[in-house]
């Protein structure tokens, strides 16, 4: 995938459902060492990381803004936001620009690999082990060789959290 990947908005969104024959598209990124998918139409666009401002008062897991064609963003760093320790960004760090609840964030993962249509009847409920956990992932997606954790990126932050990321992001952009 190239590094600043404008991302096409086609395809079948989709609730959890698991319809036989219906397609999921979904963008598929690692954090840590799991692989994550995030559904194709909440993707604005794909960057290359690039050095954040680092804003005072924001929850930990936030690791700034940026700055991206005119519009402030904040970044989100899923790995310390999954509970994982906070690794340095290297040359396969990326910046996915996704819609979550009305607004315009950034999400911060160690490396995208690719777009993939994978059939719905392949994705089941995520396992009801941890709750925290749970809470960010709506499903398991079946490969070939691995598990695909589908992200519910509406429920990464809470109503609180991105209130609070709203407000602070309003602040700087004044």
């Amino acid at each position: 995938m190239a590094s600043s990947a404008q991302l096409s908005h086609q395809g079948s969104a989709h609730e959890g459902a698991s319809v036989a024959g219906q397609l999921l598209q979904v963008v598929t990124f690692h954090v840590g060492p799991e692989i994550f998918g995030l559904d194709i139409l909440v993707v604005h666009e794909i960057i290359r990381f690039q050095p954040l401002t680092r804003v005072p008062n924001l929850p930990a897991f936030v690791e700034g803004v940026l700055n991206l064609r005119g519009k402030v963003i904040p970044v989100v760093g899923l790995r310390q936001r999954m509970g994982l320790e906070r690794k340095e960004p290297t040359g396969t760090t990326k910046i996915i620009v996704a819609s979550v609840k009305g607004d315009v964030l950034g999400f911060m993962v160690d490396s995208v690999s690719e777009v993939l249509r994978i059939d719905a009847s392949a994705v089941e409920p995520a396992p009801r082990i941890a709750e925290n956990g749970q809470r960010y992932v709506q499903g398991v997606g079946k490969l070939e060789n691995s598990l695909l954790l589908l992200l519910n990126i509406d429920k990464v932050l809470t109503d609180e959290e991105s209130a609070a990321v709203s407000q602070t992001n309003d602040e700087v952009a004044k």
